[in-house]
């Protein structure tokens, strides 16, 4: 495919997006087991691969990570609020959302990289970070060690996809194993949809920013809350 047709970092940034609004359009208004709902929720699980890569991306190019890490974590705490009341109706709760886990992949990622402990202090880190996440965020634990791996193996194409694919193999089996145990075997066959990110960015991503324009970098910021409220909102109307 010629370079020119491939995706840049902006296109990913609003396939994410647009896969995120589908995805909880049908959490709030399509039942999980239709298949309505399974489909939704397939080009769903496009979003936290992407935006792990997308973070993994961002820590390599950034020029000032600090920045970065500030306006993740505000945002963060930004979509505590709408990410609770979309998900369980009712705030204060732990659920901060997918920003927070983003916040904690990048964390990560740079203490990995940069901080002066051994590196069991760092692994220590990082299970740490995945059990946080699993309390509190949305996508936990593989949002986490996405950027992490991806960042490792950034000068090894084959390990970075390889490690990057056997994550999504760990996420589909983990979900496939609860939905079992809860009765519901069928309920989370639209994790498979996480397989579909690796050929997306080894064949359509051209490694490239797109343009620099600010409006690209705040507007997955802004849209993750707002559209959560909206669609909060709107449940409240019609129930």
């Amino acid at each position: 495919m010629n370079k020119s047709m491939k995706l840049n970092r902006n296109h990913l940034k609003y396939v994410a997006i647009v896969a995120m609004l589908i995805d909880h359009v049908a959490w709030s208004f399509v039942p999980t087991l239709s298949l309505e709902g399974q489909l939704m929720h397939f080009v769903g699980r496009l979003t936290g691969p992407i935006m792990a890569f997308m973070v993994a991306e961002g820590y390599q190019h950034t020029k000032d990570v600090k920045k970065y890490a500030l306006r993740l974590g505000i945002f963060a705490l930004i979509s505590w609020v709408p990410y609770s009341l979309h998900s369980n109706h009712a705030w204060p709760t732990p659920d901060v959302g997918v920003i927070l886990t983003l916040f904690l992949g990048l964390m990560v990622t740079w203490i990995w990289d940069k901080a002066p402990i051994i590196t069991a202090w760092k692994v220590v880190i990082v299970i740490g970070a995945c059990i946080l996440s699993v309390f509190c965020g949305d996508w936990p634990i593989f949002d986490v060690l996405w950027p992490l791996y991806l960042f490792l193996y950034r000068d090894d194409e084959k390990k970075k996809w390889t490690a990057f694919t056997v994550i999504i193999i760990a996420e589909v089996v983990l979900t496939q194993l609860m939905a079992i145990s809860n009765g519901h075997p069928y309920s989370q066959l639209f994790q498979f949809g996480a397989f579909m990110v690796p050929p997306l960015l080894i064949w359509g991503y051209n490694g490239e920013p797109g343009s620099r324009n600010p409006f690209h970098k705040w507007f997955f910021y802004v849209f993750y809350p707002a559209h959560l409220l909206i669609l909060y909102f709107i449940e409240m109307a019609l129930a």
